[in-house]
């Protein structure tokens, strides 16, 4: 799980811009699975044949980035979101490029305190002295990401795109550890769920699951002064009651229950007052489809260093498989 995480973390892949860290899932699953296509949008689906229902199973590969709005003479690099990205969490980070172009946010430093600091008030730096010299590497429309390699301390592994690598890295491994099972088994890696879940809902409409399962990251409530949630790092995995986008399906939040508990596996209950997952696209498809979340706990969502627990993501993947041998 550490290798396979580290070097999908690392993989750029902002919304829109899924191609390499696509090519990479297709590697590691292809030879585990009965078919396996990008459809138009650029979702990964991948299908294990069976008689039973059919059972979607869904991990956005995308992360948050920084579109190119302009270039100004000094050869400074203005930009927006793509994704919920707070400006707070980019000052003097380093970005990266689609072409490897490297460079670190800066601000006007004239502001009169940091309650002033917005995002059009914030620049990428890449070194460049002229517009011109700065257009030989990169345009607009441009797209960068975080850049932070993965680091492990004490059984917890940190760095960029944790969401949701972690989730496509516990598909990932469920998929080569399942043996058999009852049901068709789909593995959708979602693009664009970033802003607005977009290639779930086109998968969904495609695939038309009679049950679905994201898999997502979700932040904890334990470290100091922190809007106050039940939900722990090294707590195990969790299962989602509600967010913004859905209130779980009880039929699937109790079918994961069921299964954690006949297994042994500790697991958290998930009410999250913001933000939602590819599962809330999913059950609105079509007539609509159960759907429900297993989520990986996770620190400084949205960061660039945002942190998971290695036990936690090993019992995701226990319990999915646990899931999908038993079916539904």
């Amino acid at each position: 799980m550490k290798e396979l995480l580290a070097n999908l973390t690392g993989i750029y892949g902002p919304s829109g811009n899924e191609q390499r860290i696509r090519e990479a899932i297709e590697n590691e699953i292809r030879d585990t699975v009965d078919e396996i296509h990008t459809d138009a949008l650029g979702n990964l689906i991948a299908v294990k044949k069976g008689s039973g229902k059919k059972i979607m199973l869904a991990a956005h590969m995308d992360q948050i980035g920084l579109i190119v709005t302009n270039i100004d003479e000094n050869g400074f690099l203005r930009f927006t979101n793509v994704g919920g990205v707070s400006p707070f969490n980019l000052i003097h980070r380093r970005v990266i490029f689609g072409n490897g172009t490297a460079g670190t946010v800066g601000y006007e430093t004239e502001m009169e305190d940091m309650k002033s600091l917005k995002r059009n008030r914030m620049f990428i730096d890449i070194g460049a002295g002229s517009r011109e010299e700065a257009r030989k590497c990169v345009n607009i429309g441009d797209v960068a990401a975080y850049y932070a390699p993965m680091a492990e301390c004490n059984g917890r592994y940190f760095g960029c795109s944790m969401d949701n690598r972690a989730g496509c890295a516990v598909l990932v491994e469920a998929i080569k550890a399942v043996k058999q099972s009852p049901n068709e088994l789909v593995y959708v890696f979602s693009v664009q769920e970033e802003v607005g879940l977009r290639g779930a809902r086109t998968a969904a409409y495609s695939v038309v699951p009679d049950i679905a399962i994201a898999l997502d990251v979700t932040p904890t409530g334990d470290t100091p002064k922190t809007v106050p949630s039940a939900i722990r790092l090294g707590a195990g995995p969790a299962i989602k009651v509600m967010d913004s986008s859905i209130i779980a399906h009880p039929m699937v939040k109790e079918l994961m229950i069921r299964r954690a508990e006949e297994a042994g596996i500790a697991y958290q209950l998930e009410v999250l007052t913001a933000g939602g997952t590819d599962s809330g696209a999913i059950h609105l498809s079509r007539e609509g489809v159960p759907s429900g979340v297993l989520s990986v706990p996770c620190r400084y969502v949205h960061s660039p260093h945002e942190m998971v627990d290695s036990g936690d993501l090993e019992h995701s993947v226990e319990l999915l498989v646990k899931i999908l041998e038993k079916g539904i």
